[in-house]
């Protein structure tokens, strides 16, 4: 059973392929699972399913809530449930007080409902949003224009997610257990543009701005219509304080504090993501 793979989905994505280096640095058998490369895997085909899914004794579960139907997730957990496997960790997403983001509750449920190892991993937002995703082209114009007010987040390294993933996908203790997976502190978006410009060089300064600018500027970048509108909630619900909240998920977990914005943001600068 032991050497039964660990099935890892969206294994390119940024806390997936840490997922997988992690796993394969432990000599652990995984099989990585994209639409593109690897095991051939798509919500929307459940033909791929199936194969995907053969001989794993655990996946990681990665929703992409903005692309795939509820409904179609419940189902393929489901299907790994009937194939054999008994651990899923999920990446969800963390709302006010520490509970799941109301978007999410459609994964959270059938995940606790169809196997007896589970964990959850409620996250805050991904400090490498500012390095890696959509974030980045506003810093490298040298200004976060942002409807998010004077609201803070506790930005988690998405290594921390993946070191909590792994120890849960792999080790005993995690069944059961949700864990809010946070930086050490919260802080807003002005301390961000500071903290970016004093360890890269490059100037960035953030600029509070209404929804329909933000709006605007999202649309006028090719994103769709719904995507502007959910990332415009989730600024909003900065700006009304939901990101303040420090969750002590990493602490649980891994027994050692997360890694601040700062560190983050400094291994980052150090790797190039913000020269110009």
């Amino acid at each position: 059973m032991s050497q039964a793979p660990i099935l890892v989905l969206g294994g390119r994505g940024k806390t997936g392929r840490r997922v997988v280096a992690r796993l394969r640095d432990l000599e652990v058998p995984v099989r990585v699972a994209s639409r593109s490369t690897g095991t051939l895997f798509d919500y929307g085909d459940p033909e791929t399913w199936g194969p995907a899914l053969e001989g794993v004794r655990a996946v990681y579960l990665v929703p992409m809530a903005e692309a795939v139907d509820p409904s179609t997730v419940a189902a393929f957990v489901a299907r790994a449930a009937e194939a054999g496997v008994r651990r899923i960790v999920l990446l969800s997403a963390r709302g006010e007080d520490g509970q799941g983001h109301p978007s999410q509750d459609p994964f959270e449920k059938p995940v606790r409902d169809a196997v007896p190892e589970w964990t959850i991993l409620r996250a805050g937002w991904f400090a490498q949003n500012f390095s890696e995703d959509f974030l980045l082209e506003p810093v490298m114009s040298g200004e976060l224009a942002l409807p998010a007010g004077e609201g803070r987040e506790a930005f988690v390294d998405v290594a921390d997610i993946a070191d909590v993933a792994v120890a849960a996908l792999t080790g005993d203790g995690h069944a059961g257990q949700t864990y809010e997976v946070t930086g050490p502190e919260a802080i807003s978006f002005g301390d961000v543009a500071a903290v970016i410009s004093r360890v890269s060089g490059h100037r960035v300064r953030y600029v509070p701005v209404d929804r329909e600018t933000y709006g605007a500027a999202l649309s006028g970048q090719g994103y769709p219509q719904e995507v502007v509108e959910a990332v415009a909630d989730l600024m909003e619900e900065l700006a009304r304080g939901v990101g303040d909240r420090v969750g002590d998920g990493v602490r649980r977990a891994l027994g050692r504090e997360p890694r601040s914005f700062a560190a983050f943001a400094e291994e980052a600068a150090a790797a190039g993501a913000w020269k110009s």
